[in-house]
């Protein structure tokens, strides 16, 4: 080629002094350097692509040949017609907008890519720090450590790192027996072993997190409480930790801090549009409460936070007392619990108020100053948002008077009672449709019930062969209106009225969750190990 074009110097140099700049402009198009490096590329692009098509869920298996041949002609375009075709499938069978579903496939690929990503930061490696910012080799001054010692440190950040690579919410250190540990993480709300240690190895990991954490490692009996920080290149991650004196040992239970709470935001959460729309119009009252509820672990604290984020927090003054910070949140005051230095929830409730607040959240009510102080505050012209640690949204009226909450204050500052549990969602890339009896199918049919989209959990490398990812949540919400705020505040029969609500509520609950799981989200079974 290179010869060709030697050649061909000559004749165009005597064309371009003869008048004929036509021919010389036909000669150089024909070798563009641009040009050729685009069309260099789009081979390559295409030639990559199909081989991302061969691989991808969006493509059933028996049209990939055929799709690998579209794609090395269409490149892009096929695949980002089946994304946009997947999204508006997704969007017609959940209450999710067209725009919300690719949203959120949009920032699975995003994530999906960065993980791919060779970047130095995911090289770097996971460093323990305690919340002054001492790293763990120089808080057990190990520096210049021996070999078992830096074993053992290695040990210790390699659990944390699992921990964090499998998106556990847990992980739990118990002694088996005298000699074995069992190392256990929650991931989506489901308990799974990660590995067995010899216990000698297993209590030198414990004494390590105890030490990041601020605690006393002598002390193995009486309980204890910390904290420490993890840190991978820019990202950080928090834990709290807590210590008890078990058979054969120490436990240690370590809860993973959701970092990525302040950035929900109710679309996330997985309301129906009815329950959107009511809470939407809570939050933007000017005072009374809302009260999340729901058992540990139900992420009533990130529905908390997705609520605070529909708040334009630059017109109105909002403080959180919290115990502990588990996200931070810009133009917003965060306090955090310190009982060491008598700052209680009720205490920090007590200051706040001479703060000017419009909204004041509450991490978490416990006891009968707490309640009072927050249902005052919110009879008084601010908007509270608390959570209560309840079975459903009867259950915690019934444990607010149980605190001693008079019923007038109660029906006078309570707006609307959010209770919430989370459920699994299906893995899409292993999921298949629902085997059904034929009684159940008839029992759907007499109940209108398109049964069309059910699956049911299969398990993939994907899901660590649990047939899910992810979790979403399932909510009952209710509203204290006038009629309601009557009954509690004039009705001697309330608790039995309550314990029939109650009823009501998990059947709401129930509700929600089918409608999921007829939407292809979660199956029947999570819902009824969820709800019962």
């Amino acid at each position: 080629m290179l010869g060709s074009i030697t050649m061909l110097e000559f004749p165009l140099t005597s064309l371009a002094f003869t008048g004929r700049p036509s021919l010389l402009a036909a000669a150089d198009l024909a070798f563009n350097p641009v040009r050729l490096a685009a069309l260099i590329g789009w081979v390559y692009l295409c030639v990559y692509l199909a081989q991302r098509t061969y691989f991808s869920p969006l493509v059933p298996k028996k049209y990939k040949p055929a799709a690998n041949v579209v794609t090395l002609f269409t490149g892009p375009f096929l695949l980002l017609a089946l994304f946009l075709i997947d999204a508006a499938r997704k969007a017609r069978g959940t209450e999710e907008s067209f725009f919300a579903v690719l949203h959120r496939q949009m920032r699975q690929v995003l994530a999906t890519l960065h993980a791919e990503r060779p970047e130095a930061e995911e090289d770097s490696a996971l460093r323990l720090l305690d919340t002054s910012g001492r790293s763990l080799d120089e808080i057990c001054g190990h520096t210049d450590a021996g070999h078992e010692d830096a074993r053992v440190l290695d040990l210790t950040e390699t659990t944390i790192a699992d921990a964090l690579d499998r998106r556990a919410s847990d992980i739990l250190i118990d002694p088996k027996d005298a000699s074995t540990y069992t190392i256990r993480l929650r991931v989506d709300g489901t308990l799974r072993v990660a590995r067995e240690v010899h216990s000698d190895v297993c209590r030198s990991i414990i004494n390590s997190l105890k030490a990041v954490a601020g605690m006393d490692i002598s002390e193995r009996r009486r309980p204890q409480d910390g904290g420490f920080l993890a840190r991978k290149g820019t990202m950080t991650a928090s834990f709290r930790v807590a210590s008890a004196g078990a058979l054969h040992g120490e436990k240690l239970s370590i809860r993973v801090l959701n970092k990525d709470a302040g950035a929900f935001t109710l679309a996330h959460v997985g309301l129906t549009e009815k329950q959107y729309a009511l809470v939407q119009g809570q939050i933007a009252r000017p005072a009374g409460m809302i009260l999340i509820c729901g058992p540990t672990g139900s992420g009533k604290t990130t529905t908390m936070y997705a609520m605070l984020n529909e708040i334009d927090r630059f017109t109105r003054n909002v403080i959180t007392v919290e115990d502990p910070i588990e996200a931070v949140l810009p133009q917003a005051s965060q306090i955090e619990i310190n009982p060491k230095a008598e700052i209680t929830f009720a205490a920090a409730l007590r200051s706040v108020l001479r703060q000017d607040p419009d909204v004041i959240c509450v991490g978490e009510i416990r006891d009968e100053e707490t309640a009072e102080i927050a249902l005052r505050a919110a009879q008084t012209g601010h908007l509270v948002l608390a959570t209560l640690h309840a079975e459903n949204s009867a259950t915690a009226l019934i444990r607010l008077l149980d605190l001693g909450i008079s019923p007038l204050l109660l029906s006078a500052g309570l707006n609307l009672v959010f209770t919430q549990r989370l459920v699994r969602r299906l893995c899409e890339h292993c999921r298949e449709p629902a085997h059904l009896s034929d009684s159940r199918i008839e029992e759907f049919q007499r109940k209108h019930i398109d049964t069309a989209h059910l699956f049911e959990a299969v398990g993939c490398k994907h899901c660590s062969q649990t047939g899910y990812a992810g979790r979403t949540a399932i909510c009952d919400l209710m509203l204290i209106d006038d009629a309601f705020k009557a009954r509690i505040a004039t009705s001697d029969a309330l608790l039995d009225q309550l314990r029939i609500e109650g009823t009501q509520s998990q059947a709401g609950l129930r509700k929600h969750g089918l409608k999921k799981a007829v939407a292809g989200i979660t199956t029947l079974e999570e819902i009824k190990r969820v709800v019962g």
